[in-house]
């Protein structure tokens, strides 16, 4: 067996051991692609008010130009599927911000791994990835083998369906590449027929300036009054393109005791929601990720529901 092989190996090894759903390898080079669609998303003002997104172009598609020498990206999975999801009648919050601040667990494991290989296989430089910086997450996972992306723009994996959470670690050191695999959405379209804010314009294209997660997580202005009576009582993110994916029958609960919810947040009523002090908070979300809509945003997004 040749190092390449032996060292892919030994990573993926490492990253099952460390509690990763998946992992795989693809070349760091520049993603042909993905450059047109990104142009045209952008052109067609399709990121709303996310204006982060115009910024660093030429590294969103190119590794080599965010970490000097790069010549692999490691693509990793990790589950975030819940046991237990809240009560029927609620405002809903995305499964993904049900425990800890996913960036925090994501990125101690992603430095476990990098010290892993430097221990193991000697000087590599790398960069961990976790949403945080303008790496394109869901084509690296899709080169790598670990999926395909949705009619919904989202990674799915005939096996794991999509609640999983993409993340990278992009190094100087080359390694054995996967290889992509097929697209089985077929000739589904129930993501397309069930989106309430018709989000998804054409099948792999999402206008993210629709999206219910745009409205209640990014946007910061008032909400628009003609999306009034849309938004099927999600109060932070939305999770219904996934919900009504067929893939998503294979979703397995996830293993992180950092993801379990506060005991509080799957049995909160809607008049609980309503009623939600800071103090309470505080006290539900510490470390959640719905801590990124603040107190503020968060009862915006109540009261736009509630007068529905």
């Amino acid at each position: 067996m040749d190092k390449k092989c032996q060292y892919s190996q030994l990573i993926k090894a490492e990253a099952n051991r460390l509690g990763f759903l998946s992992c795989g390898i693809s070349k760091a080079e520049f993603l042909e692609e993905e450059a047109p669609r990104l142009e045209e998303y952008l052109k067609k003002q399709r990121h709303g008010k996310m204006s982060f997104l115009e910024n660093y172009f030429d590294k969103r598609l190119d590794p080599t130009k965010l970490v000097e020498g790069s010549k692999s990206v490691i693509s990793l999975l990790l589950n975030y599927y819940p046991e237990e999801t809240q009560r029927e009648d609620t405002y809903k919050i995305s499964k993904y911000a049900y425990g800890t601040d996913y960036h925090f667990v994501i990125k101690d494991k992603l430095k476990s791994l990098l010290e892993f290989i430097q221990q193991e296989i000697g000087e590599v430089e790398g960069r961990a990835f976790v949403d945080s910086a303008p790496v394109m997450d869901k084509a690296w996972a899709a080169k790598a083998g670990l999926g395909w992306v949705g009619k919904h723009t989202l990674l799915l994996s005939k096996q794991k369906g999509s609640f999983f959470f993409v993340a990278e670690l992009i190094v100087d050191l080359e390694l054995e590449y996967d290889t992509p695999v097929t697209d089985h959405c077929g000739s589904c379209t129930a993501c397309i027929d069930a989106c309430p804010t018709n989000a998804i314009v054409e099948p792999y294209k999402v206008d993210g300036s629709k999206c219910i997660s745009y409205f209640t997580i990014e946007l910061k202005d008032e909400l628009p009054q003609e999306m009034k009576g849309k938004f099927e009582d999600w109060a932070f993110g939305c999770d219904i393109c996934q919900d009504v994916c067929p893939w998503n029958r294979f979703s397995k609960p996830h293993n992180e005791p950092l993801f379990n919810p506060h005991p509080e947040l799957l049995s909160m009523s809607k008049k609980d929601w309503e009623e939600i002090t800071e103090e309470t908070f505080r006290k539900v979300f510490k470390k959640s990720a719905v801590k990124r809509t603040k107190y503020s945003g968060l009862t915006r997004n109540i009261s736009f529901l509630k007068e529905e």
